[in-house]
């Protein structure tokens, strides 16, 4: 097995043991914390899949920057649509 490979097998470890971390964490946190738990767990997930299996650690800096531009967004998006929600 070469080196790409185990990353690749470590990066699969890691993205099952947050799979169980999310699921057990179902059974542990209710209400409010359950979501701020999970979205955390997700959060790392999604950062594991953009560095390994999109490659974004191999690029340079233009590609990373506009990949933190469209998470942002994604933020500005969530934030208000959650401001949206608690105005209701």
């Amino acid at each position: 097995m070469n080196a790409v490979q185990k990353r690749l097998a470590f990066v699969w470890l890691a993205l099952m043991a947050l799979l169980s971390a999310t699921i057990g964490a179902s059974y542990v946190f209710t209400g409010a914390p359950s979501a701020v738990v999970s979205l955390g767990i997700a959060a790392v997930k999604a950062a594991l899949v953009f560095w390994f299996f999109m490659q974004l650690g191999d690029e340079k800096g233009l590609i990373r920057l506009f990949a933190v531009g469209a998470i942002v967004w994604l933020g500005i998006l969530v934030a208000f649509t959650v401001l949206d929600y608690a105005a209701r």
